[in-house]
Order: structure tokens, then C-alpha cells, then sequence
């Protein structure tokens, strides 16, 4: 792909808004100099750029390149082959990818870019040990027509490991609260959500995907209901990644809040896709509040009033 090329790949990405909610993702392929196919989902590429000059600073982290100056700003700049587990990757030097997410912006670099994608969700699955080569830095794995296998990078997981996770603030418990279902793909995500949760001090389980937790959550309603319990009175609230193998977090949301059973559980969308366009997505689909990664001290304040009370009492946000 030439630098035109490049410039204009992401043109359309606001117009690609609306398959948010189909259970479909976008996918820009790229390569880190081997013959296995990356993936990075596209609302989370603000632009693809010839790498600029990079300056290196002292006692970076590992992987830090260094940091480049884009229109006024300066972003960290990772090399993404120092850490996806692969012989004979090739220096990531010629294409940067500038991501937005978490809030942050970072440029990612990369052997060469390729095109997007679109794939359906339910056809994205876990990468299952054997076939991500046990590199934590893959969440999914998935087939274009033809037989090529894509490997989605868990992209959180590499800024976890470059900088660290968030450092947890002091967080009241919350008395007598309400059970808790969350459900995220990312281990990273998983484990901020339950130090999160066991600090408010309330139950929860969780899942790994959409459709996993559609199952479980179809189940707790289908015991409550038997026995004659509102289910609010057993779930306080769901909390749901955006971005999930099999089942995205927007049609989770759309089929919970198609189900009476669901009715007065409110649903919280936890999501690294922070920008307008997916904040107005959730609300097409019926969130009750969106929070973006990985700020655990909002996550905290927006779970509190949902766990402490009767969720049909709780104020929507």
C-alpha cells in the first residue's frame, strides 16, 4: 500500500459507525513482517502515517520506540513486534498507526498496513491456547474467505504492559449492594473490573464473550423467574465490553433490553472505544451509561448507585 493509499484508507471510518450495532467489526489488516495476518479493530486507528522521526528518550520502557511530535503533540511511539511472540519479525519501522483509545493516543508500529475488513462477530472467537502460540497479546482469532486466519491484537494489553495498569484509588464499599455481571474479552479488563468490584464490595460473575454471557445471563433470568423473583432482586446491574468475540456488547444490550425479564437491570457499557460516535451507538441500543477504560475511579462512581439500589429506582446517566 502506497502513502496515498494510506492517507485516504481511513476516510470513511465515521461514516462505518452504524455496524457497531450488527454484530459486525472492521478490521485493518496489517504485518509485522512474518507471514501471520494482524488485526486491530478500525475505530480504534485515527490515521496510518510513513513512521516520522522518532526521538529517543532515556529509561523508557521496553517496546517504547520513543516519542514523535504529531501536529503539536507528543505521543509515545511502540514498536508492536517487540511484543507479539513471533521468530523472524522484522523491524517495525517503516508504517506508524496512530491509535486513539483508552483516551489515549500512542502510534503503533508496524512492518506495512494492508486494507480493512469486515467481519461478523459471531465468526471472531477465542484464540484458544494452541492457536495463539500462548502470546497473551492475541484476544481473538478469525478466518477471511479463503482460509486466511487474522490474529486481533489485544492492544490494552500491550499498554498495560509499556506503562502499567492504573494505580487503584481508595474506594468505599458499597453496603448492602446488589449483584454485579460483567462481561469483557480482555484479561486485562477482567482483572481491573473484579479489583473494582471486590472493593465496592459486591458479588459478581462474569463471561468472556457476548454470547457467552447472553447464555449465563438467560439462565439467572430463567431460575428467578421459576421461582418466582424479580430478576432485579438477583442483578443489580450488567456491565459489557463493546468489543467482544461471537456477540459485540450492542447486540448484548439490544437483546437485554428486548427481554421483559431484563426489565429495571440497568446495562453499563465499559468500552476503549471512547469517541462520540460509539457513546451515541450504546445509546441507540439502550446503555444506561457508558465509561470508557481504564479509569477505575469513574467505573467505580458509575457503578455505585446501580449496586446500591433497586436498579428501577436508579437515575439513568
Amino acid at each position: 500500500m502506497d502513502h496515498a493509499e494510506q492517507r485516504n484508507i481511513l476516510a470513511a471510518v465515521d461514516a462505518r459507525a452504524r455496524i457497531a450495532g450488527s454484530n459486525h467489526m472492521e478490521v485493518l489488516l496489517f504485518s509485522l513482517g512474518t507471514r501471520e495476518t494482524f488485526g486491530i479493530n478500525v475505530f480504534k486507528v485515527r490515521e496510518i502515517m510513513r513512521t516520522p522521526v522518532i526521538t529517543r528518550t532515556p529509561n523508557t520502557p521496553y517496546g517504547v520506540a520513543g516519542v514523535a511530535s504529531l501536529r503539536g503533540s507528543i505521543i509515545p511511539v511502540i514498536s508492536l513486534s517487540d511484543f507479539v511472540k513471533r521468530e523472524h519479525a522484522a523491524p517495525s519501522n517503516g508504517t506508524m498507526m496512530v491509535t486513539e483509545f483508552n483516551c489515549h493516543t500512542q502510534g503503533f508500529l508496524v512492518h506495512s498496513v494492508d486494507r480493512i475488513v469486515q467481519v461478523e462477530w459471531d465468526k471472531v472467537k477465542a484464540p484458544e491456547g494452541l492457536l495463539a502460540g500462548g502470546d497473551d497479546t492475541v484476544t481473538s482469532i478469525t478466518e477471511l474467505p479463503g482460509g486466511r486466519l487474522v490474529s486481533i491484537l489485544d492492544v490494552e494489553h500491550v499498554i498495560a504492559s509499556v506503562f502499567g495498569e492504573p494505580a487503584m484509588p481508595v474506594i468505599e464499599p458499597v453496603a448492602g449492594g446488589g449483584a454485579v455481571f460483567f462481561a469483557d474479552d480482555s484479561l486485562v479488563a477482567r482483572k481491573e473490573i473484579v479489583q473494582v468490584l471486590e472493593r465496592l464490595n459486591l458479588p459478581h460473575q462474569h463471561a468472556a464473550n457476548g454470547r457467552e454471557a447472553w447464555e449465563r445471563l438467560q439462565a439467572i433470568a430463567s431460575r428467578a423467574h421459576a421461582e418466582g423473583v424479580p430478576l432485579s432482586e438477583r442483578l443489580r446491574v450488567i456491565l459489557t465490553d463493546a468489543e467482544m468475540p461471537e456477540m459485540d456488547g450492542y447486540v448484548l444490550t439490544r437483546r437485554i433490553k428486548a427481554d421483559p425479564r431484563f426489565a429495571g437491570v440497568p446495562v453499563v457499557m465499559h468500552s476503549s472505544l471512547s469517541s462520540d460516535a460509539n457513546r451515541a451507538m450504546g445509546a441507540s441500543v439502550g446503555v444506561d451509561a457508558y465509561v470508557a477504560k481504564f479509569d477505575v475511579g469513574v467505573l467505580a462512581e458509575t457503578l455505585r448507585p446501580y449496586a446500591a439500589q433497586c436498579p428501577a429506582r436508579a437515575g439513568r446517566t
